[in-house]
């Protein structure tokens, strides 16, 4: 491939605009062709109109023949008319009568015919002396106007073409080079498979942008929640070796590494809602509600099963990571559950933690955003808890919810579909 086919290769653009040329050329000419063998084949068109001339200008010419002054007379009448150089000639070729320059290259040409017989030719060409100067430039001028207009014509159709390609590769490269904030603004208004790639686009770029987003405030709270029993458990640790360890120092260093191990099962839960590595399977609804309650230390006259459902598809271990993040919350921030309540909805399993807390305050929906500067919406506390509630439920296509109880409290919980991996 030339410098040239590279060039064209280079850019949408100039395919589309030469490929446009191209055809154009071909139809023009493929009408012309096909014209012509049209005219030819009916026996009409130009060709015909060319042989009546011939047959009226020698039958013309033939009647006077004889008449020098009215033959001369007709051929100026003719030459005048048509705007053309003109002569007669006889059979032998001699000049006979001429009307304006000789014509060397006659562009029509007839038999004077009299009685049949033919006695001499016609001949006819342009008048050079005056088109000359003004012909061949009115016609390079008109190829040069058509060439403009059928450029510009052809290059604004590539132009309004390519436009959308060039702005999503535009777009992607920026994503690419890690601008996760770049979109398109063609979206689903342009016509055609260009208006869905673009959105299809946008839809990656925002998932991205928020993936990274959660995994930085994610590691960030995390990190920054560790720091506390670490600190913690070094404060144990100094003080065992100054005072010698105690049965209470063993006892809150457990505490302080059942809420480390707390923190770092959090962290890979969000990871498995992240990367959407579910294990559904069958479980028994009683047996993950009992188990919730004997792990936050609950007695089991706090937890209500009012389901008819056996069993409920879900990750079994995202489960009970959701549970206890309800039961653990309403320790933190009201004092402890004051009951998990399981019931049914159609279609649907509601797993609900009531409290007699102090309730919500604000908007209830801000319970599950996480890291809302260093305070969720009851209290101190980062909120990552109810953050990773919020993300499991939407995980098995179900919904957190929270709204204050009647008589005081809140209620906070998950709503899932039975089948709620389907």
């Amino acid at each position: 491939m030339g410098p040239a086919g590279r060039y064209i290769r280079s850019s949408l653009r100039r395919r589309l605009f030469w490929w446009f040329v191209a055809t154009i050329f071909v139809t023009v000419s493929a009408i012309g062709c096909t014209m012509g063998l049209m005219s030819h084949a009916s026996g009409t068109g130009w060709w015909r109109e060319y042989e009546r001339l011939q047959s009226y200008v020698s039958r013309e010419l033939g009647t006077s023949w004889h008449d020098p002054a009215t033959r001369d007379g007709k051929l100026a009448s003719a030459a005048e008319v048509f705007d053309v150089d003109a002569e007669l000639r006889d059979v032998n070729g001699n000049l006979v009568s001429r009307v304006g320059d000789p014509c060397e290259h006659p562009g029509f040409k007839a038999p004077v015919l009299r009685d049949g017989v033919r006695v001499g030719d016609v001949r006819a060409c342009f008048n050079h002396r005056r088109h000359a100067p003004y012909g061949p430039l009115r016609t390079v001028l008109v190829l040069l106007i058509a060439a403009i207009v059928l450029s510009a014509a052809t290059g604004k159709i590539a132009r309004r073409i390519a436009r959308p390609l060039d702005e999503l590769t535009e777009t992607v490269k920026r994503i690419g080079a890690g601008d996760y904030s770049a979109r398109t603004k063609l979206g689903c208004n342009e016509p055609g498979e260009i208006g869905v790639v673009s959105e299809a686009v946008n839809d990656m770029a925002a998932k991205i942008e928020q993936q990274l987003k959660d995994q930085r405030e994610l590691l960030a709270a995390v990190s920054h929640e560790l720091r506390t029993p670490l600190a913690r458990v070094r404060i144990i640790s100094e003080l065992g070796r100054d005072n010698g360890p105690t049965q209470k120092t063993w006892d809150d260093i457990d505490r302080e590494v059942l809420e480390m191990d707390a923190l770092v099962g959090e962290l890979l839960a969000s990871s498995r809602v992240q990367f959407e590595a579910l294990n559904l399977r069958d479980v028994d609804v009683r047996d993950a509600a009992e188990r919730a309650i004997e792990r936050a230390g609950l007695p089991p006259e706090k937890l209500k099963l009012e389901t008819s459902a056996k069993t409920i598809k879900v990750d079994a271990t995202l489960l009970a990571r959701a549970l206890a993040n309800l039961l653990e919350n309403a320790k933190k921030h009201a004092g402890g559950a004051d009951q998990l309540e399981v019931r049914d909805e159609p279609g649907k399993i509601v797993f609900e933690v009531h409290d007699r807390g102090p309730g919500l305050n604000g908007d209830a929906g801000r319970v599950f955003e996480p890291f809302q500067g260093g305070t969720d919406t009851r209290g101190n506390g980062l909120g990552l808890g109810l953050a990773l509630v919020q993300r499991i439920a939407l995980a098995h296509r179900g919904e957190a919810f929270a709204h204050n109880r009647d008589g005081g409290g809140a209620v906070v919980g998950v709503r899932l579909p039975t089948l709620a991996g389907a």
